[in-house]
């Protein structure tokens, strides 16, 4: 049976992570793709009910984290007090192997399909980028084809990114990207807060965009609702995060304080960029922002290439979880096996010698290889990232979380905090599933389209 936990003693890796690291991190995992259609998002719900969605998901990711915070420390009764190693792992330990089996593939699902919403996001700031360089030149006449090749472009960046060990190793990649996820959120809401201004009227509705039949409307209701829940998609990464912090204070306490400034953060930036983006363009507004911001277009141009770094490091952030979960799987069932285990050094021109496993070059570079060929094949923004958010939320941000903490707490059923973390627990999943299907119908409309 796989071994699921550290002793707190164990050092190896060394954990150097610190309250600012983590909150790079978070950060980096969270304000992503999901800002970017924040602004459609809005334009479905209107202004009241928009809001409000926002704060709510922000609310429920907090209380969330906290449970999962609580959850990275457990008390084993032979090995005394250990850590888990993922979320996967604190879901074994406290909810049993049926559980972690059905967790195990939630979470790799979801993983893996963040990365393909990552290289469709890419994909479309790069051609943003012609595309604004050819609005300047020649206006709006301009045509483009479909932006695969900005989708390959950005899979060979991920082969060679995703050689970086583990997650302990990529402190420097979070950094640079909660960097640029900052610099063009600003970007964003600055250009947004001009065309509000140019316009001289603030658009938008307090029952959003018109639609010409009751159930079209009832879809995009849906598919705006998972759109702001991808928005918030950091609580399969927190334990694995949190396991890089270096004690004392203790891990919880960091933890929890750098998810507390995350949520804040990351939601007074959507609030911002959603509201002044539905602002701007009302009715109209594109499923992705910055596509329809042009003028002035270098500085279009800067928040795009932002946009672009940011997703590179996004993408680690969420797949070196994956490559530490399949490499361990890997290293406990063929434990004297050279092609996993062993790495080899060789020579370039010009640059220091390289060590290369070639268990991870292989794994790695097809798990890319795949995410980019589906990215190809399903390139719809805004369905894509409301699927993603409807599977991903629910399960791994409400249910997992609230079954750990009645585990580890012993609350007994029928009490009364046990009702309502249950009541709590199923109508959260109502409405995720209504946000999953409106999101479903787009996708399946928008690929027979």
């Amino acid at each position: 049976m796989e071994n699921n936990h550290t002793p707190l003693l164990q050092c190896s890796p060394e954990r150097t992570g610190t309250l600012g690291t983590a909150v790079a991190h978070i950060i980096t995992g969270v304000l992503g793709s999901g800002v970017l259609s924040l602004a459609w998002s809005l334009t479905q719900l209107g202004w009241i009910a928009g809001p409000i969605a926002l704060i709510v998901f922000a609310l429920i990711t907090l209380f969330s984290s906290f449970l999962l915070c609580d959850c990275y420390r457990s008390l084993h009764p032979h090995h005394g007090l250990l850590r888990n190693l993922s979320y996967l792992h604190a879901v074994r330990f406290y909810l049993g192997e049926t559980s972690a089996w059905l967790c195990g593939i939630i979470v790799h699902i979801n993983l893996y399909g963040i990365g393909i919403a990552y290289t469709i996001t890419a994909a479309i700031s790069l051609r943003a980028i012609q595309e604004s360089n050819c609005y300047h030149n020649l206006g709006p006449a301009c045509k483009f084809e479909d932006a695969y090749y900005f989708m390959l472009f950005f899979g060979f960046v991920q082969i060679i990114m995703s050689q970086i060990p583990n997650m302990h190793d990529i402190k420097w990649v979070s950094l640079i990207a909660a960097i640029m996820s900052f610099t063009y959120s600003l970007i964003v809401l600055g250009l947004s807060m001009m065309r509000v201004t140019g316009n001289g009227v603030i658009k938008g509705s307090t029952r959003g965009a018109p639609t010409s039949t009751v159930m079209e409307k009832v879809w995009l209701l849906a598919q705006g609702l998972g759109d702001v829940a991808f928005a918030y998609p950091f609580s399969l990464i927190l334990i694995e995060i949190q396991d890089t912090l270096k004690s004392p204070p203790s891990e919880t306490e960091t933890m929890k304080t750098a998810s507390t400034i995350s949520v804040v953060v990351t939601t007074l930036f959507y609030l911002l960029c959603g509201g002044f983006g539905y602002a701007a363009f009302g009715d109209n507004t594109p499923g992705n922002l910055m596509t329809g911001l042009h003028e002035p277009y270098w500085l279009v141009n800067l928040a795009n290439v932002c946009i672009v770094v940011h997703l590179i490091g996004g993408y680690q952030v969420f797949t070196q979880a994956l490559y530490a979960a399949i490499d361990r799987w890997f290293a406990q069932k063929f434990p004297d096996n050279e092609f996993i285990h062993n790495s080899h050094s060789f020579k370039l021109p010009l640059v220091p010698s390289l060590r290369v496993n070639l268990f991870r070059l292989w794994f790695r570079t097809g798990y890319v290889v795949s995410t980019t060929l589906l990215a190809i094949a399903f390139p719809y923004f805004n369905q894509v990232l409301g699927i993603l958010g409807a599977l991903m939320f629910w399960p791994l941000s409400i249910y997992f979380p609230i079954e750990m903490y009645l585990s580890q707490r012993n609350i007994q059923a029928w009490t009364g905090w046990w009702i309502a973390l249950k009541t709590f627990t199923y109508v959260c999943l109502m409405v995720i599933l209504f946000a999953l299907s409106g999101s479903l119908e787009g996708l399946i409309n928008a690929k027979l389209g």
